[in-house]
């Protein structure tokens, strides 16, 4: 990634993208009141440079399938190869190497797989990897079709209002419905979603002549996709870029009754950019990013340990990503 300073206009532009990462240059342009051509020149600067990559997503649970985060541990000097040989897998999404000889990464499978689908099947059986284990996320309450709310605040609440302008919100009973019913992607469907994990904002244009569809086929089918709570826009942004300079995973054992409140509390502090319920030992992952390390230990000892049946934590902080929403990290 070369090496970028964010000032407010590039700010207001990460924001904007955040609420709609599809959403049309021009729109963004009225509500920053600058020009269509001020706005694309930012972008294809940020892209070109590294610090932000806008990629079309599919949600598990609308495929009929479930994502995975499996945790590696390996001797710490096999660690750095190991995640990076993980990274260039098709079949995983995010590729992290934390402190220890730990590896994090997500991946994803039917609901009841084939031992040989699941990663667990396909590691190296070497004395090198010291262990593994594999768990479902059962309930995400931010990441992946929930954007993170602490990434930037460049936009006030009326910018953020008019973007959103136009668009279909969903109530929560409607997409509970939906992702009840499992999606069937056609040939052209799955075309088009693997170009726009390459590039979400691919150009219409673009997007016909990678699927052979017409571009009016492809807005309906588009349309149709993230109608259907199939498809959603990730925003991956370079957080030290936004001033974060530590990012951490945490482990929570929280009481089952209590499980709901705490990830619906937690989804709402900027310092979490992911949280989730899950199977294991512990039963919510977070990924947090803070300023500093003192940040992070305020976070840790005051709103995160002030929250009601939170009974046990651990904590180990990235070294390095290797891989986010599906794209390695160079």
């Amino acid at each position: 990634m070369e090496t970028v300073t964010l000032d407010e206009l590039d700010r207001a532009l990460l924001h904007a993208l955040q609420v709609d990462g599809r959403v049309p240059f021009r729109r963004i342009a009225e509500v920053l009141g600058v020009s269509d051509q001020t706005v694309a020149r930012r972008y294809q600067r940020l892209r070109t440079a590294g610090v932000v990559r806008v990629v079309g997503r599919t949600d598990a649970r609308r495929l009929g399938e479930v994502d995975w985060l499996t945790r590696i541990r390996c001797v710490p000097d096999a660690a750095s190869a190991l995640a990076e040989a993980l990274a260039r897998r098709p079949d995983t999404s995010w590729v992290s190497l934390l402190s220890g000889g730990e590896i994090v990464c997500n991946t994803r499978s039917q609901v009841r797989p084939d031992r040989e689908e699941l990663l667990l099947g396909k590691l190296p059986r070497t004395p090198r990897v010291l262990g593994v284990s594999a768990h479902y996320l059962l309930r995400t309450f931010v990441g992946g079709t929930v954007a993170w709310s602490g990434r930037t605040s460049a936009l006030d609440a009326d910018q953020v209002r008019r973007l959103r302008a136009g668009q279909a919100q969903p109530t929560e009973a409607e997409t509970t419905v939906a992702a009840a019913v499992p999606v069937v992607p056609d040939e052209l469907d799955r075309a088009l979603l693997a170009a726009l994990a390459v590039d979400g904002r691919a150009p219409l244009a673009g997007l016909a002549a990678r699927t052979g569809g017409s571009e009016a086929t492809v807005r309906r089918r588009l349309a149709a996709l993230t109608g259907a709570g199939l498809l959603f826009f990730d925003v991956d942004v370079e957080t030290r870029l936004l001033g974060f300079e530590v990012e951490a995973f945490c482990w929570l054992t929280v009481a089952p009754g209590k499980l709901a409140a705490v990830g619906r509390a937690m989804a709402e502090h900027p310092e979490v950019g992911f949280v989730a319920a899950t199977t294991g030992p512990t039963n919510l992952v977070a990924g947090l990013v803070c300023r500093d390390v003192e940040a992070f230990y305020a976070y840790l000892t005051g709103r995160l340990g002030g929250l009601e049946g939170v009974v046990a934590l651990e904590t180990a902080p990235v070294v390095r990503s290797v891989k986010r929403s599906g794209v390695m990290i160079r």
